[in-house]
């Protein structure tokens, strides 16, 4: 029995061990996958990541850190910001903004009556081709997400595709 539990602890360690890294970083791609597939169904190009848009999201989610507002950073790109009382995910973040393209009537250039399509339009508007994100646990154990995109977008009154 003994040589039993010492391979299956060692299996247990070895499995926890290659899923954790797996989870611990959101990289450039998180990102960009899943504003693609939502480009893509508009018919537009992917987003390239940028750098300088990544270091401007990091810095601004770091001066957020203390109280995790949701507040825009009225910087010059164009941005979404995402926030969660626990841990949130890239993945999910990105899906709030794009699940808003279901409240989005494009023959009116209108988000429906009570509903927000704001972030979804910015998602997709057609003269935007970078993004810079960056991704904060703050001190109050919420998580804050920022995309910063250049050139910015959703303008009143312009269709953003």
């Amino acid at each position: 029995m003994i040589s039993l539990k010492l391979p299956l602890a060692i299996v247990l360690l070895m499995s926890g061990t290659l899923v954790l890294p797996s989870n611990a970083h959101d990289g450039p791609e998180d990102y960009l996958i899943p504003h693609a597939e939502a480009r893509k169904a508009v018919g537009l190009k992917p987003l390239i990541w940028d750098k300088k848009l990544e270091a401007y999201a990091k810095d601004y989610t770091s001066q957020r850190i203390g109280d995790c507002e949701l507040v825009h950073s009225e910087g010059p790109y164009g941005e979404n910001l995402a926030w969660c009382s626990d841990d949130l995910s890239v993945a999910d973040a990105v899906k709030m903004w794009t699940d808003e393209g279901a409240d989005y009537d494009y023959n009116t250039n209108n988000c429906c009556e009570g509903k927000e399509c704001g972030h979804y339009k910015q998602v997709v508007w057609r003269d935007t081709t970078c993004i810079g994100c960056a991704k904060v646990r703050c001190n109050n154990g919420g998580t804050l997400i920022s995309c910063n995109y250049d050139p910015p977008g959703n303008y009143e009154g312009q269709k953003p595709y």
